[in-house]
Parts: structure tokens; C-alpha cells; sequence
């Protein structure tokens, strides 16, 4: 039986880069490496000129081969972001070095804002991309002819793969070890770095509390808090304006006021994170699940989990949880 090639990866840098952008991958591959029982990954750093190459963190990392020199096949084109992007889209050397390399490469990839730089080179016009959500609309004014979705974490559209912002590419390189070698790997490469158990690309790049801002006034941040922590609670906004000691009326417009979501958005995007770490970390039955986050009935659970997390909740489940880590 014939082994499986290993993977060559080819991860370009440049000034000012994000290192966690580059250091999140590599580790994930260089785990698959330890954990596969054949095939792997082969990872190498390139820039416009090989040798010292600082980071944005000032850390100073080795680029073992300039863009110009890289030659043969590639499994992997992925470029890093950084705040320094910007800087290096009229750099043609970095531009047309990415150009040659990815018409050669059996897939490309983004992490944060490089898909800046794919899109520079021509690479995602008409297709859907991601990137770091606080620039997705400079990226949409810059290259109209890129559908840019700021919500998912990942996205693939055909043989290019862009991510969201900066520990994104972790599960974009996740993705490419599942695509690569199936999702048991894949989970258990996640458990190995102990990170964020493999998440689906649909997945939005805000959680329940990130989609909210905090609220100015304590008793807000209270009853922020509760729903939270009691999603099986009585969270109407009858309920909460009483807890919270105000008229239903002042309570749902001081609240959205103050975190940018009415009440009742808040409580079912709330629920719906609970729903998703509970299907990670149990085996409950979806029934039980929807009872113990509030939704009620599965129907209402499919409903939520499809409108916030993309997937159905047993596709979710089967694909990403670990069995070492569920509870009954």
C-alpha cells in the first residue's frame, strides 16, 4: 500500500506581521505531524528577500527562502496578516511572488487581514472571502469584485481558503488537517494545543457576549450576567425588566442602548452559545439540550443552531465533539 506524500506548506511573511499568525498554523501542522500515522506537512517560511524578518511583536523570525526562489510544487500557499498589510499591497515583488506561486499551488489561504494580499493579487476576484471583521469594509471598498463576508470564522470557496482575525487561522489550519486527513485528527490535534475544539467555518467570528457591548449601568451588567448563566430561566423581557427593577418599555430601551442588542435578541443568541457548548461537552440528547438552554423543543433548537452556527445541531455534534471530553 502506497504511503501518503507529505503536504508541503509554504507560509509567506513580511514586515510587521502577525506572528500568531504564522506560529498558530505551523504548531497545528507540526501536531498533525505527531499525531498522523502517515503523510504530514512540510512547513516553510518565504518572503520577498530571505533571512530575518520581524515581526510585529518585535520577534524576529528566519525565512529560510525568498518568494522568488521558491520552486516545485505546493500543497499550501497560506500568507499571514499583521497591521502592516496595508504597507506591502504595492510591494509587486510580495504581490506577483503570491501571484506566480498560488497559479502553482494545490490550495491558498489567508489568515486575518492577508487576504488583503490575496485579493491584491487577483486571487479571490469573484469569489466569497473573509477577514478580520474590524476591516471587512475596507476590503469590500478596496475590491468590489470580492463577495466579503465579515460574520464566518473561515471560509473555503473553491481552492482558496481566507480566515477571520488573528487565532481564526488556528481553526483554518484545523480545517486543512481535517479536508487532509479526516476530522479525528483534526479534534485531536485541538486537544493537544488544549485550544477552541475544532469549529466549523460557518461558525460567526462573535460569541453571544462579544456580539454585545457592556453595559454602562451595573444593574444591566446584572442582568447581562444572569442570562448568561441561566439560559433556561425565565428571560422575557417582562422578567428581566422586573429584575432589573424598571418598566418593561425603559428596560428594552435602555438595554439596547446600551449593548447594541435588543433584549430579546440578546437571550436567543445567549441560549444558542450554551446550546453549542453543550453539544461540544455532553452527550444529551437534543431534547435535553434544548430544555437546559431554554429553546423548549428540538424544532426551536434546529432553528436557532441553523440561524446562528450555519449547521444543523447533530451535524455540529457529530463533527466536533470530542468523546474524552463529553459528559452524560
Amino acid at each position: 500500500m502506497q504511503r501518503r506524500a507529505v503536504r508541503r506548506v509554504v507560509i509567506v511573511v513580511f514586515d510587521g506581521f502577525q506572528m500568531f499568525d504564522l506560529a498558530g498554523p505551523a504548531d497545528v501542522f507540526a501536531t498533525a505531524n505527531l499525531l498522523a500515522r502517515e503523510g504530514g506537512y512540510r512547513v516553510e517560511v518565504a518572503a520577498v528577500r530571505a533571512g530575518a524578518v520581524p515581526a510585529q511583536n518585535g520577534i524576529v523570525t528566519l525565512a529560510e527562502t525568498a518568494l522568488g526562489e521558491v520552486a516545485g510544487p505546493i500543497d499550501t500557499l497560506l500568507v499571514v496578516g499583521g497591521l502592516s498589510v496595508p504597507e506591502h499591497l504595492g510591494d509587486r515583488e510580495l504581490i506577483g511572488g503570491v501571484a506566480r506561486l498560488a497559479a502553482g499551488a494545490h490550495r491558498v489561504a489567508s489568515v486575518c487581514n492577508g487576504s488583503f494580499v490575496l485579493a491584491e493579487a487577483g486571487l479571490l476576484c469573484g469569489r466569497r472571502a473573509t477577514t478580520h471583521w474590524l476591516v471587512a469594509g475596507e476590503m469590500a471598498d478596496r475590491y468590489p469584485d470580492v463577495e466579503v463576508d465579515a460574520d464566518p470564522i473561515y471560509i473555503q470557496d473553491g481552492n482558496v481558503w481566507t480566515s477571520a482575525g488573528v487565532s481564526s487561522g488556528v481553526d483554518l489550519a484545523l480545517a486543512l488537517v481535517a479536508a487532509d486527513h479526516g476530522h479525528r485528527l483534526a479534534r485531536n490535534v485541538a486537544r493537544g494545543l488544549v485550544v477552541y475544539l475544532h469549529r466549523p467555518g460557518g461558525q460567526s467570528q462573535f460569541s453571544a457576549p462579544m456580539r454585545a457591548a457592556v453595559p454602562r449601568a451595573e444593574p444591566l451588567r446584572e442582568i447581562q450576567a444572569f442570562v448568561d448563566a441561566n439560559p433556561a430561566e425565565d428571560l422575557s423581557v417582562p422578567a428581566l425588566a422586573r429584575r432589573a427593577g424598571m418598566s418593561e418599555r425603559h428596560f428594552s430601551r435602555v438595554f439596547t442602548e446600551q449593548t447594541g442588542v435588543p433584549p430579546g435578541r440578546y437571550v436567543e443568541r445567549s441560549r444558542a452559545d450554551a446550546a453549542r457548548r453543550l453539544l461540544e461537552t455532553t452527550a444529551h440528547p437534543l431534547d435535553r439540550v434544548a430544555r437546559e438552554t431554554g429553546l423548549g423543543a428540538p424544532e426551536t433548537l434546529y432553528r436557532v443552531f441553523r440561524r446562528h452556527w450555519r449547521v444543523s445541531p447533530g451535524d455540529y455534534r457529530r463533527r466536533f465533539r470530542s468523546k474524552e471530553n463529553s459528559r452524560s
